[in-house]
């Protein structure tokens, strides 16, 4: 088995040299960029990396850019980290579809586990290969792309994680916390709000290519939400 590239991207060179080597040692080959013109160039490079660590606090760029340049090319996936500490900062970044939040200082342990966790997540999702139908929905799940009655959805990397997860289970109910946890993959309380946001653009995009009664998502008062499909169209 080929060994996964990750790019490491911290201006600070200690920092980055740490992680390499923690991320070496479980049998990573590891990249490292010191700015956001590195990042993206090392990002869309020949091999590409199989995950990015971002460091958000970059001296030329700022890293929520950098992040959504990567996203603009591809479906890599990231996970930030960063000083920042500011509320604000983590739910940017979660809502931009980020994989994974850390801020320092952190475990360097910790997160290899991360790592190790997205990969895993990843690699479920590459071999699933199939695709989930639900009503007027079809989610491609080896190309990360998912249509309505035949157009394409432009769904952000999170926005296709929510949906193609309440389409594999029409009808079940999701809470708040157990969708923050399958796009995050961990759930972090502070941040139920922002599943909020993500349906509420899941439903204006789905809802151009659909009849409401076709394919709606629902919202259970005080729980979170289920898929909700035409016994006749799933």
């Amino acid at each position: 088995m080929a060994q996964k590239r990750i790019l490491v991207v911290d201006d600070e060179p200690k920092i980055a040299g740490v992680v390499k080597l923690y991320l070496e040692r479980e049998g990573f080959q590891v990249i490292t960029a010191g700015d956001g013109k590195q990042a993206l160039e090392k990002a869309s490079a020949s091999p590409a990396p199989d995950l990015v660590v971002l460091d958000l606090n970059l001296p030329d760029k700022d890293g929520l850019e950098v992040f959504r340049q990567i996203r603009r090319q591809s479906s890599i996936p990231v996970i930030m980290l960063t000083g920042r500490g500011e509320e604000i900062d983590r739910i940017v970044g979660l809502e931009l579809g980020a994989d994974d939040y850390m801020v320092k200082p952190f475990s360097p342990r910790e997160l290899v586990a991360r790592v190790r966790a997205v990969m895993r997540r990843g690699a479920v999702e590459q071999e699933q290969g199939d695709l989930v139908k639900a009503g007027d929905l079809q989610m491609d799940m080896a190309r990360f792309e998912a249509t309505c009655k035949g157009h394409k959805l432009e769904l952000t990397t999170t926005e296709f994680k929510l949906l193609s997860a309440l389409a594999k289970s029409p009808g079940r109910v999701y809470s708040r916390m157990q969708l923050l946890d399958i796009v995050q993959g961990e759930a972090f309380e502070g941040y139920e709000r922002t599943i909020d946001a993500h349906i509420k653009n899941i439903r204006q995009k789905v809802a151009i290519h659909t009849m409401e009664h076709n394919c709606r998502i629902e919202t259970i008062r005080g729980v979170g939400y289920k898929l909700e499909v035409n016994p006749n169209e799933a």
